[in-house]
């Protein structure tokens, strides 16, 4: 079976990357999977945005960055020059997403994996959605919180031992960066029952080269050459 094609942060090659349009685009160009980063804001809010901090567009303080969690969310709104590159909550991510593929969801932000839980609890796609991060612990929390809330550790390199990271984590997906995805890690995760994914691989020799090796899904920022890529193997 092929893998799942995810995208990176929505279709960030011809939009904002983690805003409402990128993710739309994405879903259009036939991704099955949605990946996104989220942090909150200083009134409790889960947004989606990559850095823990935004440059401001408009306003007294254009050109100034500010922590997202100094900022309510409406601060945060009424920074953005256009609606459509704004930073969304992870509440619209969600509803827009709907039932149409799955939402993998990095934890950026320190110490939000309840409110990120709660968030994702509520929603009628909850089915359809993960944790992950690359804070083994904070999954781990996440995984008790809400233990039909499947759960993910990123990893940048090889460990020693990647099936028990994954065990001590409670988590299903192994996401390794794609130069480190080899038989032998696809192997030991496949046997302790979970699922290999690889990140930002950049080409067409990349894509074929893991679904060759059997990994479960490829997360990357060409949704278009990813899927073509992928028929056409």
């Amino acid at each position: 079976m092929r893998p799942s094609i995810i995208a990176h942060r929505g279709a960030s090659r011809e939009y904002r990357e983690n805003t409402l349009p990128a993710f739309e685009r994405a879903l259009e160009l036939g991704a099955e999977g949605i990946e996104l980063d989220v942090h909150a804001t200083s009134d409790g809010v889960v947004v989606v945005h990559h850095d823990p901090a935004v440059r401001l567009a408009v306003g007294a303080g254009a050109g100034e960055t500010r922590a997202i969690a100094e900022l309510t969310m409406r601060e945060l709104t009424s920074f953005s020059e256009r609606d459509s590159e704004r930073a969304p909550s992870l509440e619209e991510v969600l509803s827009l997403v709907g039932a149409r593929a799955d939402v993998y969801v990095e934890l950026k932000g320190a110490g939000i994996e309840h409110s990120v839980v709660e968030v994702i609890q509520e929603s009628s796609a909850r089915h359809r959605c993960a944790i992950h991060s690359f804070d083994h612990v904070a999954v781990l929390r996440s995984r008790k919180a809400a233990p039909n809330i499947f759960g993910g550790i990123l990893l940048a390199s090889r460990l020693a031992d990647p099936a028990g990271a994954l065990r001590a984590a409670a988590a299903r997906d192994y996401w390794i960066h794609w130069p480190w995805a080899d038989a032998q890690l696809v192997d030991s995760i496949h046997s302790a029952g979970g699922r290999v994914i690889a990140w930002t691989p950049p080409d067409e020799y990349s894509f074929r080269m893991l679904a060759a090796l059997g990994v479960d899904g490829i997360c990357a920022d060409d949704v278009r050459a990813l899927r073509l890529s992928l028929e056409d193997a």
